[in-house]
């Protein structure tokens, strides 16, 4: 495969480059990161938001049909590592949810939320997990049952992330009472101003003290969101009822492509030769250490593996392929090397790279020790690295399911 960028595609990369030296303010810069919080954007961030839609840079590669400018998923690629090196922004790719709407709604749910979703009038959040199912959502309990025209909803979504902001939700509901595992469930585009429905903050271990906005996997807070009694139309169903797992998978498929999932797998690596580079105390030594030396190098050449394995995922998408176990073999290595390159980190810097934002004696407002924070999350989030292997096992190597049996002897062991 030839991943090598066309011109037009390096003229856009320097375009947005120059737009966020012009308008992104440092300022601006932490409004944005207030938002997290669920305080709202500030008149500033807004106006720069705006800028960047007037741009058409919120969906370069959506279709002209609904607002997008029809460009290669390569742009929307530059699009989204601009944004996110930036400032932390998710930038060019419609939103959570909106790629499964595209790829699995009807004509009238493409229409209301795809030109929505560019404008940034919609913002999904993502209900899948819950407090007994955090990754396994073959154990999902929220329940939609149909009467008449509509499905009243009651449960709980737990880890929630930005449902503080977000419009509606990307529900994940079991339509089928006396269903198990994958079968019976079914995928609902649900309002989050409905009565019924209480969002409730969980406040995580970067929120006080709070990370600084360069770090990776960071947020400040995620969130439960609770159910009770929830009246949607019929019409909030996407795809087929029953159908949702399904819908799911492509839907985190083309959720885990892009540029997001990359940098957050390799940006500890660009942190620590950035320091490694600068003038601060100890470095000099540290980058004549060859054992240093090598294992830069080493977690280096790692960083390059994770991109190209993005580029792929981003070549079967622009190609309009399906997606066999490739997403999955990214799900597991980017991760691995996340905590893997934090861990080796924390013994090039010694101690201090433990300490958090706000400590006199912290690296880089504590970025080393925030990421150390946040590393293991990412081999949970979107689907743990066992379930993922499991998949490339399956998908790839055509191996059996494991038997329950086996499961259990296994955690015996």
């Amino acid at each position: 495969m030839d991943f090598a960028l066309l011109p037009e595609d390096l003229v856009l990369r320097r375009e947005i480059q120059a737009f966020i030296r012009e308008e992104l303010t440092e300022s601006i810069r932490q409004d944005l990161a207030e938002a997290v919080v669920g305080v709202g954007y500030s008149p500033a961030a807004l106006e720069f938001l705006a800028k960047i839609r007037a741009r058409g840079w919120t969906a370069v590669s959506w279709p002209t049909q609904y607002g997008g400018q029809g460009r290669s998923r390569f742009a929307q690629f530059i699009v989204e590592e601009e944004f996110h090196r930036a400032a932390g922004l998710g930038v060019g790719g419609g939103g959570t949810g909106a790629p499964a709407i595209l790829a699995a709604g009807t004509d009238e749910q493409r229409e209301t939320f795809i030109p929505a979703s560019i404008r940034m009038d919609t913002v999904f959040c993502q209900g899948y997990s819950e407090p007994h199912c955090g990754t396994d959502l073959a154990g999902i309990r929220c329940r939609a049952t149909r009467t008449g025209d509509k499905y009243v909803i009651n449960g709980q979504k737990i880890y929630t992330t930005n449902a503080q902001n977000a419009t509606h939700i990307f529900l994940m509901v079991r339509t089928d009472p006396a269903s198990t595992r994958h079968a019976g469930l079914s995928v609902l585009l649900v309002p989050m101003d409905l009565p019924g429905i209480t969002v409730r903050p969980l406040w995580t271990l970067q929120h006080e003290p709070r990370s600084p906005a360069t770090a990776t996997y960071a947020e400040p807070r995620t969130n439960e969101v609770f159910l009770d009694n929830v009246e949607v139309p019929v019409s909030a169903l996407l795809g087929a009822e029953g159908d949702g797992w399904r819908v799911v998978q492509r839907g985190l498929n083309l959720d885990r492509v892009g540029a997001r999932r990359y940098l957050i797998s390799i940006m500890r690596d660009e942190d620590l030769v950035n320091h490694l580079k600068s003038d601060a105390p100890g470095t000099a030594e540290k980058r004549a250490d060859p054992r240093v030396r090598d294992k830069v190098a080493e977690l280096w050449i790692e960083a390059q593996v994770c991109r190209l394995m993005t580029m792929r995922s981003v070549s079967i998408d622009e190609q309009g392929l399906e997606f066999n176990y490739e997403a999955s073999a990214e799900k597991v290595f980017a991760p691995e090397h996340g905590v893997r390159s934090t861990e080796a980190i924390s013994q090039i810097l010694g101690p201090s790279a433990q300490l958090l934002n706000g400590s006199p004696y912290a690296i880089d407002d504590g970025v080393f020790a925030h990421n150390l924070l946040g590393a293991f999350q990412s081999t949970v989030n979107h689907g743990s690295v066992q379930v993922m292997r499991d998949q490339v096992a399956r998908k790839a190597l055509n191996m059996p399911r494991v038997s329950n049996k086996s499961e259990s002897s296994g955690n015996k062991k």
